[in-house]
């Protein structure tokens, strides 16, 4: 019994590190006491604000950083962008914020390397408390995993300009959607492909990112407005326009018709999300087959990979975002294991790639 007790603690992991940056004292405790509750997470400190994070993740090197947006002396925006420069820890953002236009200051955090977005949890007794502190807590050790984090590099993007293009001279075909999947790393990744469009790009593409409960309508703004490309949260028998980005919104499955009109289905989630890329994809090679564009970005897990292989098998176009370019190459790297993909490419000429194909105006239906 002595021998194999001794085993188990050989091979029992370590447990996860997390250091919790929030300045409100009670919160602070709350998410404390949340963490304490699962034994596999051990929170090693905490801090007021981003300079004491700084501090502590130099000295105590958590494996993940739970962070809050707005505190005094330095916010978490600030902190977390100054974090993935000097000391790459995974920081899940954890905020109580409500309104649209405070999420979508808090979505920024993304641009700045945060890995994920999570709303706190409800308090004891309150009917949503056991889901979300689950939620958080599931978040944490999800992100434990990332094991190369890495602020989005712009600046080395900028630098590939000059490098022999991953595909052979552009193809031209008529395009009438452009279908994305994107999760864990994405928002970035999509705020610079819809920016490098061209203002008369006319083809309508439809946006399944994995994102918290309640921060679709913030995450769409933000993208719109750093983006300058319109974009929106998809309405159920919306039919899409030229040239206008769709978010599939939280909580339903999200479906087009050949027509191009948005279903929305309150169903089951698959690959364990609602909505899912898998659903999006499927409906996209029934509905659209030759005549569309999918594009599989960084994200954990394998929601979409057999999916842009059935989109390849009807004649699509795919892509998939290749692995130097990926905060997290799960999905577009099970992707490419199933040869699912046309093409293996950075953002940068992803977006290329859509402006080449889409250069002849078309309208859905046709």
């Amino acid at each position: 019994m002595m021998v194999d007790s001794a085993s188990d603690n050989a091979n029992r992991r370590p447990p996860i590190r997390v250091l919790v940056v929030e300045d409100s004292v009670s919160v602070r405790e709350f998410l404390v006491y949340l963490f304490a509750s699962d034994q596999e997470i051990q929170v090693i400190g905490t801090a007021n604000n981003g300079e004491e994070a700084l501090t502590a993740v130099q000295d105590s090197k958590p494996d993940v950083i739970t962070m809050d947006i707005h505190m005094p002396k330095m916010d978490g925006y600030t902190a977390t962008r100054v974090i993935m420069e000097r000391f790459p820890t995974p920081v899940v953002i954890v905020t109580g914020s409500s309104s649209v236009r405070e999420m979508a200051t808090t979505i920024r955090a993304l641009e700045a390397g945060a890995l994920a977005i999570v709303k706190r949890p409800a308090g004891i007794g309150h009917p949503d408390h056991a889901a979300t502190a689950r939620e958080l807590i599931q978040t944490v050790k999800l992100m434990s995993e990332v094991k190369v984090v890495k602020r989005w590099p712009q600046r080395r993007i900028a630098a590939e300009d000059g490098i022999k293009p991953l595909m052979p001279e552009p193809v031209r075909r008529e395009v009438h959607l452009v279908a994305i999947g994107s999760s864990t790393g994405g928002p970035p990744v999509l705020q610079l492909l819809l920016s490098r469009l061209p203002k008369n790009f006319h083809v309508p593409i439809i946006i399944v990112q994995h994102i918290a409960q309640g921060f679709t309508e913030g995450f769409a703004q933000w993208l719109a407005e750093s983006s300058g490309f319109p974009v929106s949260v998809a309405a159920d028998g919306e039919l899409m326009q030229p040239g206008h980005a769709y978010i599939a919104p939280h909580g339903f499955q999200t479906t087009v018709d050949s027509h191009g009109h948005i279903t929305l289905q309150g169903s089951n989630p698959e690959n364990g999300h609602l909505p899912s890329v898998s659903c999006l994809f499927r409906s996209v090679a029934e509905a659209f087959g030759a005549g569309a564009v999918g594009i599989l970005l960084t994200g954990m897990g394998k929601d979409g990979a057999v999916e842009l292989g059935l989109m390849k098998a009807t004649g699509a176009i795919t892509v998939a975002q290749d692995k130097e370019s990926s905060l997290v190459h799960g999905m577009p790297g099970e992707a490419i294991l199933l040869s699912a993909a046309s093409y293996v490419l950075p953002p940068d000429k992803i977006a290329d790639v859509l402006t080449n194909l889409t250069n002849h105006p078309s309208k859905i239906g046709e």
